[in-house]
């Protein structure tokens, strides 16, 4: 790691950090979001009151024009990216606890392997990668269902509809390589997040039946602020620093601060079955990823996998 440590300096290992932080926390907040926020509610707020904050930036950098052109596709990828993932993510919290959904997240890359081998990569399946994949599902057989979790058949679907979310995180980069490439990123993300929070603004005004307590919407404006809107600027700002091939290291540390946050505020039990999955899902999701090395290829497009919660 230390040739890596090098090239990247001590500004992006800072934006490794606050990445780190900021798509760590979102798991915590949105379990503590849909308390007494409808899911569809905890979606529309997000959206909306980011892309407000992103919009004068991507005005100030004509961001928008080009995101414009092709909006056909921005729109796809923010159902992919955003539309689904946040409303399953939202609901699957009301079942399960907010660390295992974090890990579970993060086996984006298991996915992402399968559909570029889809794609005609036959790298997927040289022995590393192949044994990465291998490893990884079976750290999430371990964790689902292994000693001290116990879900429960709503516990499964909800199991389900987050690995359903890290399909979908693993699909919106193939979208941004071939169908966005040369598109700023800013003026994407602020068209994508406008328009889903306007979609999803009806059905929050008719699933929301009860007043938000406080704590929820706290919660709520700071996934706004802080997971969405700022974390994208930092996101864009550690891309220019550290490239788009290693911007991606972060995530292998977000189930670490969702796991820990999910603990140490909520009391969410740690179990046996998490302790011996969670090392087994980040080895492989790294080797499928990376095949065991250290160096990444840079990848098409200007935004890599990544997974917001």
């Amino acid at each position: 790691m230390n040739a890596v440590a090098q090239r990247i300096g001590a500004r992006g290992w800072v934006l490794f950090g606050a990445m780190a932080l900021l798509w760590g926390v979102p798991y915590l907040l949105i379990k503590q979001a849909v308390e007494s926020f409808s899911p569809a509610a905890v979606v529309s707020g997000r959206t909306l009151l980011a892309a407000l904050i992103l919009l004068p930036f991507a005005l100030r950098q004509g961001a928008l024009r080009p995101a414009w052109g092709k909006v056909g596709w921005v729109l796809a990828f923010g159902a992919v990216e955003m539309a689904g993932p946040f409303l399953l993510l939202g609901h699957a919290e009301q079942t399960l606890p907010s660390g295992l959904t974090g890990l579970l997240v993060a086996t984006v890359p298991l996915f992402a392997a399968l559909i570029a081998f889809g794609g005609g990569d036959r790298s997927v399946f040289r022995p590393a990668r192949a044994i990465g994949l291998f490893v990884g599902f079976i750290g999430v057989a371990v964790i689902v269902a292994g000693p001290g979790l116990a879900v429960g058949s709503r516990g499964l679907l909800a199991v389900g509809e987050v690995l359903l979310v890290a399909v979908l995180y693993a699909v919106a980069p193939f979208i941004v390589a071939h169908k966005l490439q040369g598109v700023p990123s800013l003026g994407t993300v602020t068209i994508a997040l406008g328009a889903v929070g306007l979609f999803y603004l009806p059905i929050a005004l008719l699933t929301q039946h009860e007043v938000p307590t406080l704590s929820s919407t706290v919660s709520l404006v700071v996934l706004a602020v802080l997971c969405t809107a700022v974390a994208f600027i930092v996101f864009f700002a550690l891309i220019a620093q550290v490239g788009p091939a290693r911007a991606p290291l972060f995530t292998y540390v977000n189930p670490i601060v969702a796991i820990l946050l999910g603990a140490a505020v909520l009391g969410e039990e740690i179990t046996l079955g998490l302790l011996i999955g969670f090392p087994l899902v980040i080895l492989g999701c790294w080797l499928a990823a990376t095949g065991g090395s250290l160096r990444f290829r840079r990848p098409r497009g200007d935004m890599p996998p990544v997974a917001p919660g």
